[in-house]
């Protein structure tokens, strides 16, 4: 009894230490992909300097009287008062003046904004349309973002559109208010959280609703008029989202966008209609959206939104060009400042819109001509004073660009100055000063805009070699686990100890320095410090007539086919065609196994379909063998894959492509309100049922409890528990996917343990042939949900999926939803791969074998059943071969895990290597970017899906071993 006592502690802290050694892995994984994120999606550096009046952008006198006079600030005031009506995704088409009477049916959005096109033609004077170009990412806090402050937001700020922070950059509700303007806002609650307590009056409403299309617009249009017509504001701001929400729940081909339009009209009909001489009426686009209502990305239909400007007063000299003008969406902050006598905020790299400076159709051309110069001067001295107040806090901009930047406004300025000193000079060098000053502005902004995707190569480098150090950590230690002699404790103490000192010297050196602790600096030098030791142990152990090929234990199929999926990482048409060539990739797996199964003579029959029912006895003969038992399975698997393929998204770079109709809902939530308790009715009724005509066949036995499938009945119960609120999160008709990722799996077992030997008593090992085609089965179940690796392609239903009524203020829980959703088939698949192990033994057939039972076990064979009694020299049933060497059992169990991570590990160096090395690629934002995002947070599901897995087994394991010493301990009383 000592002796089992003090064995059973020693198990329990062997199964500790494979689960803390994972861990430890999966923490070098998370430090690499850390510290290359820090490096790779850096943010731009916001400079916290704020434009005023006091301070003019440059040197030289400003036009139109004195600093200080009434109305004057750098430029007189044209507007007292402007109306702001933000429709929020209103695509540039959706307000494109219609030519034809009568629009095509099969675009029900086309000229329902035709008040717009009224104006145009009645009052060409005093209106314009322009297509406003939007800078990625096509998020609605970003464009707010940029549309208040002119600057450029990075990739990395599209995170935040789930949780906004307030903008501490100099922006044009900042400069309102230090103008005493009276600011009120009604519509989306994201400018509650950009712009805290800046408003006079608001009216918030949620706005992560997207099944919602009514609550926000309808709210804002109780408050609207009253407000307008109370006179009590100076600004008023009103965001509607109900074509947004639209889209992205019927897409704008739906006829309730045509009837959401509609309604927007009517609003901007009566806001014209209550306009006074001295309003300007902006009517903007955020953004645009996708054939399919979804945004995010930089898709042509996603980065062009509508730009509408209006007033009483005539403001332009000349009628609207036949095609509206096409200009960056951050020029409306520069012309929005000057028009109302506002310094423009610091920040602002957007060039104003020239002619809203001409004085309207009754001016004369020079003094028109002047008046534009003018704007376009003062704009330029704004944008020349942030490059060199930006260049002198960091290094993001090349000399010779900020030189060659330099000379250009020089000149321009110059040019301008000697324009003042001759107000009488000629037209033609009033345009060429324009001209110039027009390419210093476009010139600036692209700059920033190149030069902005800035890049810690340091960081980069170190991330990618960390992730590198972790793969070839994972490759060695799987091929030392199964030794006797592994060394759990020394392999995971020193490495550790010494992974906590180099972080504690690096933060005293930091913290003596005065340097800012960063966390993620810390956790890659812990990481480094704890796999230095193993390194080092490694090289020592190394023998000096051991060849290297050794450290490849991957068979060389195997590993070409690996090869192959990682080196399409690099080309931009592959991650974009990943949705095909992944199935591809794991259909040539599949022939690859029954070619080899075939090969070598290893087929064995289905002898799990030869497995006595509950309480039932064993068959006396053995099952025949099938020689086509491995080709069955492989075509099975064929076919799935096929058939899980149909369940395509198309990638917005393939036009040409329809995505498949069944990711299109099949019925609404309500429904499920009557199917799901069916269901489980249904399913009580049946386990009762089972339960009732077991008790009728006298007292359980260990044949009848079928310990021989304990571990592998907990894991397919556990995911069948784990699939169906992932399943609830998905649209209805993908329900069908679920299904066949059950049958695909449960094939895939069954032919990959058809090839595998069980050895007795050990080791026990799972083939690198099975890991790789779990792995790669995991991405094509991705693909086939209907995912893709952008932010437009985003489930963003999955949100409101037992919550129709939104959320209220709350953001982790519909981000953890829609997560949930997204990686759905990488949690299920990883808390499903010890699978791999302990299907061979499920499959293994039961013919009489010599037991031999080990040390201390020999109190537990006199309590075997009676069904044993006769039998006692029989090896325990098919599972319980792995509890009888425990040691062999919790080796195989790490170097299975040691196995998915290095899988799952290269994919992500892949990506790694190419976001760095096609860093200044043209498609590094819209693909690979993306594409590492993904590939990074997958993994991280991936790696605490499968510690979840292994922990259920080794729970499950030691439930098993309680029970027996329970009957041990009767046994002996």
């Amino acid at each position: 009894m000592r002796w089992l006592g003090i064995g059973t502690v020693y198990l329990q802290m062997q199964k500790v230490s494979v689960l803390l050694f994972l861990a430890w892995v999966c923490f070098l994984f998370y430090a690499g992909i850390a510290l290359f994120t820090s490096g790779f999606l850096l943010t731009r550096l916001e400079l916290t300097n704020h434009s005023s009046c006091q301070e003019p952008p440059g040197p030289g006198s400003l036009p139109w009287g004195h600093r200080g006079q009434p109305g004057a600030c750098w430029m007189a005031a044209r507007f007292s008062r402007v109306v702001l009506v933000l429709i929020d995704a209103l695509r540039f088409d959706f307000a494109q003046p219609q030519r034809s009477a009568e629009p095509p049916a099969s675009l029900p959005f086309l000229g329902k904004l035709g008040s717009l096109q009224k104006i145009l033609e009645t009052q060409p004077h005093h209106a314009r349309l322009y297509r406003a170009q939007v800078d990625p990412p096509t998020t609605t806090m970003q464009r707010l973002k940029a549309l208040t402050t002119g600057s450029l937001p990075t990739f990395i700020d599209a995170g935040s559109n789930f949780a906004s922070h307030a903008i501490v950059e100099d922006n044009l509700i900042k400069q309102l208010n230090s103008a005493g303007r009276r600011i009120v806002f009604m519509g989306d609650d994201t400018w509650k959280a950009l712009f805290p307590g800046a408003f006079s009056q608001a009216f918030f409403f949620p706005s992560f609703n997207t099944r919602d299309l009514h609550t926000v617009d309808n709210g804002i249009l109780e408050h609207l008029y009253p407000t307008m017509d109370s006179g009590e504001w100076d600004v008023l701001i009103a965001h509607f989202l109900g074509v947004d929400h639209c889209g992205h729940r019927h897409g704008p081909h739906h006829p309730e966008m045509a009837k959401k339009l509609s309604q927007m009209d009517q609003v901007i009909q009566g806001l014209v209609e209550r306009l006074e001489n001295d309003t300007l009426l902006v009517v903007a686009g955020d953004h645009g959206m996708t054939v399919s209502g979804d945004h995010g990305g930089d898709s042509e239909l996603e980065v062009s939104a509508a730009l509408f400007l209006y007033s009483p007063t005539a403001l332009f000299p000349s009628t609207p060009p036949e095609e509206p003008e096409v200009i960056p969406q951050i020029s409306l902050v520069p012309t929005l400042a000057l028009l109302l006598g506002l310094p423009i905020p610091f920040g602002n790299i957007g060039e104003v819109i020239a002619e809203l400076f001409s004085g309207g159709k009754d001016s004369q051309p020079h003094s028109s001509a002047l008046a534009q110069a003018s704007a376009l001067h003062i704009n330029a001295q704004q944008v020349s004073r942030f490059l060199h107040t930006y260049s002198a806090a960091t290094q993001d901009f090349q000399v010779v660009e900020l030189r060659r930047l330099q000379n250009l406004f020089s000149k321009a300025s110059a040019d301008y100055q000697w324009l003042l000193k001759n107000p009488q000079g000629a037209e033609e060098t009033l345009k060429t000063v324009a001209a110039e000053l027009q390419q210093f502005l476009r010139g600036a902004r692209a700059v920033c805009i190149e030069f902005w995707a800035r890049f810690s190569l340091v960081r980069m480098a170190g991330g990618a070699a960390l992730l590198a150090a972790a793969c070839f950590l994972c490759m060695l230690a799987s091929q030392w686990a199964t030794s006797p002699a592994f060394p759990f404790y020394s392999l995971l103490l020193i490495p550790v100890a010494w992974g906590v000192a180099g972080a504690m010297v690096c933060a005293a050196l930091l913290a003596t320095t005065g340097l800012k602790l960063d966390v993620v600096v810390l956790a890659a030098v812990a990481a480094v410090g704890s796999l230095l030791p193993f390194l080092w142990n490694a090289w020592a152990g190394w023998g000096p007539g051991r060849p290297l090929t050794s450290l490849l234990p991957i068979p060389r199929p195997i590993l070409l086919l690996l090869l192959i999926r990682l080196a399409a990482f690099f080309s931009d048409s592959f991650v974009v065609a990943e949705a095909k060539a992944t199935p591809f990739l794991l259909g040539s797996l599949i022939l690859l196994l029954v070619v080899q199964l075939h090969w070598e003579g290893q087929m064995l029959p289905p002898k799990l379909l030869t497995i006595p029912r509950l309480g039932s006895s064993a068959p006396t003969g053995l099952p025949r063998h099938s020689g086509t038992y491995a080709l069955r399975l492989g075509v099975g698997l064929l076919l799935c894959t096929r058939l899980a393929g149909l369940f395509h998204r198309c990638p917005e770079e393939t036009p040409a492509c329809h995505s498949s109709p069944w990711l299109n809902p099949l019925a609404s939530m309500a429904d499920l309100d009557y199917v799901v308790p069916q269901i489980y009715r249904h399913m009580q009724e049946e386990f009762r049922g089972r339960l009732e005509r077991t008790r009728s066949e006298g007292p359980l036995t260990v044949a009848v409890y079928q310990l021989g499938s304990v571990y592998s009945a907990a894991m397919v119960t556990a995911l069948t528990l784990l699939a169906f609120p992932l399943l609830l999160l998905h649209t209805e008709r993908i329900s069908l996917v679920f299904l066949l990722l059950f049958l695909q799996s449960f094939l895939l077992l069954h032919l990959l343990a058809a090839g595998v030997p069980v050895p007795s008593p050990g080791p026990f090992t799972v083939p690198w042939q099975a890991v790789s085609a779990w792995a790669l089965m995991a991405a094509q179940t991705f693909y086939s949900t209907g995912h893709q690796p952008v932010f437009p392609a985003i489930h963003w239903h999955a949100a409101f999926v037992g919550f129709p009524e939104g959320h209220g203020s709350s953001t982790w829980l519909p981000a953890l939803l829609v997560g949930a959703n997204t990686f759905a088939s990488h949690l299920l698949f990883a808390v499903g791969c010890p699978l791999l192990l302990l299907w061979p033994f499920l499959c293994e057939s039961q013919g009489p074998k010599k037991r031999r039972h080990p040390p201390g076990h020999e109190a537990e064979a006199k309590v075997r059943p009676e069904e044993e009694e006769g039998e006692e020299g029989e090896e325990p049933l098919m599972e319980m071969r792995l509890r009888d060497a425990p040691h062999h059992f919790s080796a195989a169990l790490l170097q299975l895990g040691l196995k998915y991570l290095f899988v799952l590990g290269v994919q992500i160096l892949a990506c790694v290597l190419a976001a760095s090395i096609l860093r200044r690629h043209l498609m590094v934002w819209k693909v690979f970017a993306p594409k590492f995002i993904f590939e990074a947070l997958g993994f991280i599901v991936s790696s605490v899906g499968l510690l979840l897995g292994i922990a259920l087994v080794m729970r499950v394991d030691g439930a098993v071993s309680s029970w027996f010493r329970q009957l041990v301990v009767s046994q002996q009383r």
